[in-house]
């Protein structure tokens, strides 16, 4: 049993995962930046350190600062949330050095998973179904045409190291694939300082469906069926729900199947996600894996009856899982609409400031995890998503219903939201007939 446990994140996250160590007995560590010092998550956790500056590089971001902060407080073990250091491999194999357990995977999974061409590679070599495209990496224009060539266009460019959204550029005709692949490999290298690119087959107007799974260090994996990701805008997702309306048990139960043999043939163990796109005829084909707790865990939570955080912790204590794939039933439906602190008439521009009023929604079936409360003051070094709104009902329409209900009731005055946005959203026709692809939001905008 671990004693105390160091939080390596902020935010809503961080106050999900506090609560999980409050239910297990177990004492928490929150670090903050200088600028999180009046922060929820400050203020719940047993223990807070300060570990520098606001902006993230200087503080979230700074390994042997958490590292020396958990050694000081006496943790022993760190939960990394999503995001920052969560997929880091040199940040777990730091905290080995010096004792700490790494509530996730080993270093070297993350390695192998974290690089996406090596990840495809690795995929296919599996059996799982993967998006045609390059099995090595490529690192220059001129490869990379002859190579779109031969996959047949429009090709997506991706970056090996990439993630939410960046270095991401779609060619449609070889007349602009160099132009394409050059922007795409510089926002790579900035943002992951790794330049490395693979090209892939672009999918047009797929959904995006992924499958949660949990592996212990016995060798039991578990898929806790999928999440539907599809609402997205700059490929970042705005609206999750369990199950899909885009699939069949048939399909259900060959991507479930497939998920848990991509995180076998890496030995898997703790929380991860299998990502997959499906194209309009049904056919889905691997896309990442995020070697991590996503934003979204609550929607699979609310569906199956698990709590995802404790599972991490146990299983990084050594625990078998709680639970057996037989005993996984997807239970009614969950929507989870994530609240950013946006101005969405603006381009969707931040907007942080201090929260004057606010009032959450709650009733029977319905979550709200945030950090916020009347007089914080949201700054503008980090992430602008504040809150996640999650509902459970026996079935979709319910879960939408409800979820207008809350999006109604929900109230955060001082800064702009895209509370109104999403309400939109669950008035849409598209929408609520189960069709939103991952083009939606554009569509959506441009008849707007």
């Amino acid at each position: 049993m671990f004693q105390k446990i160091l939080i390596a994140n902020r935010g809503e996250i961080a106050v999900r995962i506090i609560r999980a160590c409050r239910n297990m007995g177990i004492r928490s560590v929150a670090v903050y930046s200088k600028e999180d010092k009046n922060s929820l998550h400050v203020q719940l956790a047993d223990q807070r350190i300060c570990i520098g500056e606001g902006p993230a590089r200087n503080s979230y971001l700074n390994m042997e600062r958490i590292v020396t902060a958990a050694l000081n407080m006496g943790a022993d073990a760190i939960h990394p949330g999503f995001g920052f250091l969560s997929e880091n491999a040199d940040f777990v194999r730091l905290c080995e050095k010096n004792g700490l357990t790494f509530i996730g995977p080993k270093a070297e999974v993350i390695d192998s998973m974290g690089n996406k061409s090596h990840a495809r590679k690795t995929m296919m070599e599996a059996g799982v179904p993967v998006v045609p495209g390059t099995k090595e990496p490529v690192y220059d224009a001129e490869t990379g045409i002859s190579l779109a060539e031969e996959i047949g266009y429009p090709v997506m460019i991706k970056a090996s190291s990439g993630g939410g959204g960046k270095g991401m550029r779609v060619a449609k005709s070889a007349d602009e694939f160099e132009f394409q692949f050059n922007m795409a490999q510089r926002e790579s290298a900035n943002a992951f300082g790794d330049d490395t690119m693979y090209i892939e087959k672009f999918i047009e107007n797929p959904r995006h469906v992924e499958i949660q799974v949990m592996g212990d260090k016995f060798g039991n994996v578990v898929a806790l069926g999928e999440r539907d990701c599809s609402v997205q805008r700059n490929h970042q997702k705005l609206i999750e729900e369990s199950p899909s309306p885009a699939i069949n048990d048939e399909i259900r139960n060959a991507m479930n199947r497939d998920a848990v043999l991509a995180a076998k043939t890496v030995n898997y163990t703790n929380a991860g996600t299998i990502e997959f796109i499906l194209d309009p005829k049904g056919t889905y084909y691997f896309m990442e894996m995020n070697t991590r707790i996503q934003v979204e865990h609550g929607v699979t939570e609310m569906v199956t009856g698990t709590d995802l955080i404790i599972e991490q912790i146990r299983i990084a204590m050594g625990e078998p899982l709680s639970f057996n794939q037989e005993g996984i039933r997807l239970n009614g439906h969950a929507i989870e609409c994530r609240i950013n602190a946006e101005i969405p008439e603006k381009n969707f521009m931040p907007s942080p400031g201090v929260v004057k009023h606010l009032h959450l929604p709650a009733g029977n079936g319905v979550r709200v995890d945030t950090a916020l409360y009347t007089g914080y003051r949201i700054p503008s070094e980090y992430d602008s998503m504040i809150a996640k709104v999650i509902v459970h009902a026996p079935d979709r329409n319910a879960a939408i219903q409800k979820m207008r209900s809350a999006l109604d009731e929900m109230v955060i005055m001082g800064v702009d939201t895209n509370l109104d946005f999403q309400y939109q959203i669950m008035r849409n026709p598209e929408f609520c007939a189960g069709n939103a692809d991952t083009g939606f939001i554009e569509r959506m905008l441009r008849l707007d």
